[in-house]
């Protein structure tokens, strides 16, 4: 039976996501992703190189994911502050990008995996804020959307300081989101008027 390539690429995808996601980059073994594939571990060196560039494939698979799941909808301010409060739901269910970006910061600081295509998703959410916010100048765009990102994807991976800093009451995780979706609300709001303010008058 010819050997299904694209499945066993798949299975180790899924495993070294568990793993990367739990253990990181240095904590992560590739005999534990491979055992947990199901696959012979010289599987990953064949369609993956080595752990690194098996870390890539995972980090850039699990954010263009994210992009197809959780896109930007409609425009104003409005349209921002309902990405961000879905995106903040989509990780309460699913924490693996906030996991492997934040893991992503501390073992590789500013060295980017994926570059080419992580550029072309960034550039087409860029994109995507300035059209829901016309008028609106790229660098602004790309700070509300670090913003939100930052706001969303700490939710997970931070409780223990978001209860230490706000307490662990009955309904903490909807009022996290209203916060979220207000401080987005508020920013969007104001670059867009910062924006209009700055057009020049039509005679």
């Amino acid at each position: 039976m010819a050997w299904d390539t694209e499945r066993t690429k798949g299975l180790l995808l899924s495993a070294a996501t568990t793993e990367f996601c739990a253990r990181g980059l240095a904590g992560a073994r590739i005999d534990r992703i491979a055992a947990e594939a199901g696959v012979n571990k010289e599987r990953i060196y064949q369609y993956f190189g080595n752990k690194n560039a098996l870390f890539d494939a995972v980090i850039v698979t699990a954010l263009t994911n994210l992009m197809d799941e959780v896109p930007i909808e409609g425009s104003g301010p409005e349209a921002m502050a309902d990405y961000a409060g879905r995106l903040f739901d989509h990780h309460q269910v699913d924490a693996t990008a906030p996991r492997l970006l934040f893991w992503e910061g501390l073992e590789r600081g500013a060295d980017v995996v994926g570059l080419p295509k992580r550029m072309a998703n960034c550039a087409s959410k860029v994109n995507s804020t300035i059209a829901a916010l016309p008028g609106i100048s790229r660098e602004d765009a790309g700070d509300l959307l670090i913003t939100i990102v930052s706001l969303c994807d700490s939710a997970p991976v931070l409780p223990a300081l978001d209860g230490l800093m706000a307490g662990d009451n009955p309904g903490r995780t909807e009022r996290r989101r209203a916060a979220v979706v207000r401080t987005v609300r508020l920013m969007a709001a104001a670059l867009a008027a910062e924006a209009a303010a700055t057009e020049p008058a039509t005679a």
